[in-house]
């Protein structure tokens, strides 16, 4: 007989920290078996997209950046935060992709919702497929970012995962979850 699994209840929420890029949670909680934690702390973070963009030539659009957490500079797929007050993530993903990279589409498909991380992290990553995309504009970056675009051939994608190439969690499901959908 395989056991309930209940949530928990959370008794009291206070945020313990705010800054524009930041902001921490700390619940107390009582679990299923009436256990208290008093010290559970959440990040509170915005909605994420991530797109997986194709030209019609068959290239992927990549970015590749330093991601000082990691204190490495990653290939990933470009995306970002939907900005408050944006009320599509279908237009914040459109948004990131032309800031990130210059790039845009007529035809951006939503894939998948998925947590980030759960366990911690209060936000939701919205994955899209952006065929036939075509550059259009030049870079627009905050003044923090120095991204570079780089075009990696569509048959090319599944052997950098595989190889670890490209490592952030975010990009490596959605370059799986593509492929499938594009039948490869």
């Amino acid at each position: 007989m395989s056991k309930k699994i209940e949530p928990w209840k959370t008794l009291k929420s206070e945020l313990v920290f705010e800054h524009p890029w930041y902001k921490l949670r700390r619940d107390h909680v009582q679990l299923p078996g009436g256990q208290h934690l008093d010290d559970y702390f959440v990040s509170v973070r915005p909605h994420v997209v991530l797109v997986f963009p194709i030209t019609p030539d068959n290239h992927v659009i990549f970015v590749r950046q330093y991601k000082h957490a990691a204190g490495q500079i990653l290939l990933e797929l470009p995306g970002g935060v939907v900005d408050e007050g944006e009320t599509s993530v279908l237009e914040a993903a459109r948004r990131e992709l032309l800031e990130e990279t210059g790039y845009a589409s007529d035809t951006v498909e939503p894939l998948l919702e998925v947590f980030d991380n759960p366990t911690k992290d209060t936000n939701f990553l919205s994955f899209f497929l952006a065929r036939d995309v075509r550059q259009i504009a030049e870079q627009h970056l905050d003044e923090t970012e120095n991204i570079e675009v780089v075009q990696v051939p569509l048959h090319e994608v599944e052997g950098l995962v595989l190889r670890g190439e490209i490592r952030v969690s975010g990009s490596v499901a959605l370059c799986l979850l593509a492929l499938r959908r594009l039948g490869l």
